[in-house]
């Protein structure tokens, strides 16, 4: 979490350049993974690679942004499509690999390799914000670092409410279908591929309606997304249930997208992207937390199905800029030029 705050703040103005520099950080950590040996170098070993996969997750989200502006375009639905789809792949990838001998040390520099890889296109244009940035040309505006951060934390605890049910799904969803729903092993796995895969067709069908407001799909995830999710937890057979988690990810699939789009639009620099990014996957800390402490008290159905009020701050989001349009844009001091009085 500090690695995204910071990286956030770096990365304005080189958005390419830092994007390239943490995925080749992210690889190499995933290298030294592969190779540490006992308690403390595995401990120092997840500490890089999760401050530099938190990086690299801001710098592509502040890069995507650039892009959009830069192009008119919109990208992030396309972009955040890739995700589910790498995660339904990459899973029985490794299993295939696993089980067919291959060891978790090949496994990982694999992983680094495909990492170090996939920088070679942003070699050129990391080298172009370079010279833009020596020349004192192209530079963006510079925000005003508190109003960005309230306005990027506002927008980033509305797409946490939505992560907070997603990171539910991926952690307890195939216990839920083993446990409560009798679902063979198999079908019970598949549960967090239907979600991961709904995610990824809303996403491109959202792509192809730009037209679409974020308001709307506020509205669509609070009431299909949380809906989805209490009926995939309370639902009397695993079939059932599977259908209830697809109904989820695909309501909630455009919103996160939409968020970061809106708040690449109205902030020039992009930082308030990468606030939005930082803050929104505080998320993931909070849900595991959130539901086992809830389990202590209720079942496992009856505490996902608490999670539904994560619909409240979504309504009354979409409900405030309905009197009020669009979220507050933060103050922008423009970048001294090169040979200008500051």
């Amino acid at each position: 979490m500090p690695a995204m705050g910071l990286a956030g703040r770096i990365a304005v103005g080189r958005e390419h350049r830092a994007l390239l520099l943490s995925t080749a950080a992210l690889a190499v950590g995933i290298m030294a993974l592969s190779g540490i040996s006992g308690l403390g170098g595995l401990g120092t070993a997840l500490f890089l690679v999760g401050a530099t996969s938190g990086a690299l997750d801001v710098c592509l989200n502040a890069a995507t942004a650039r892009a959009e502006r830069v192009s008119g375009r919109p990208l992030f639905q396309a972009v955040h499509a890739a995700f589910p789809v790498a995660v339904i792949t990459a899973a029985p990838l490794t299993g295939l690999a696993r089980q067919s001998g291959m060891s978790i040390r090949v496994v990982l520099l694999l992983c680094a390799a495909a990492l170090l890889g996939s920088v070679l296109p942003l070699l050129k244009p990391a080298a172009k914000d370079q010279a833009q940035r020596r020349a004192g040309l192209g530079g963006p505006t510079v925000p005003h670092w508190r109003s960005a951060w309230l306005w990027g934390a506002a927008i980033g605890t509305l797409g946490g409410c939505m992560l907070v049910v997603e990171n539910a799904v991926e952690h307890w969803s195939v216990l839920l279908m083993e446990e409560d729903k009798a679902a063979p092993v198999v079908l019970a796995s598949a549960a967090p591929a239907v979600y991961m895969s709904a995610l990824t067709v809303s996403r491109l069908v959202v792509q192809r309606l730009p037209r679409l407001r974020t308001r709307d799909l506020t509205v669509l995830a609070a009431v299909g997304g949380c809906g989805g999710f209490v009926f995939a937890a309370l639902a009397p057979t695993a079939a059932l249930s599977l259908a209830g988690f697809a109904a989820s990810g695909f309501a909630f699939g455009p919103l996160m997208p939409a968020l970061l789009s809106h708040a690449g639009k109205q902030d020039a620099s992009g930082y308030t992207v990468s606030v939005v990014s930082a803050v929104s996957y505080g998320a993931f800390l909070v849900s595991p937390l959130l539901v086992g402490s809830l389990t202590n008290w209720m079942s496992l159905p009856s505490a996902l199905s608490c999670l539904a009020f994560m619909a409240v701050p979504l309504l009354g989001a979409a409900v405030a800029t309905r009197v009020r349009p669009g979220w507050r844009q933060p103050r922008l001091h423009p970048e001294p030029v090169q040979g200008s009085p500051t």
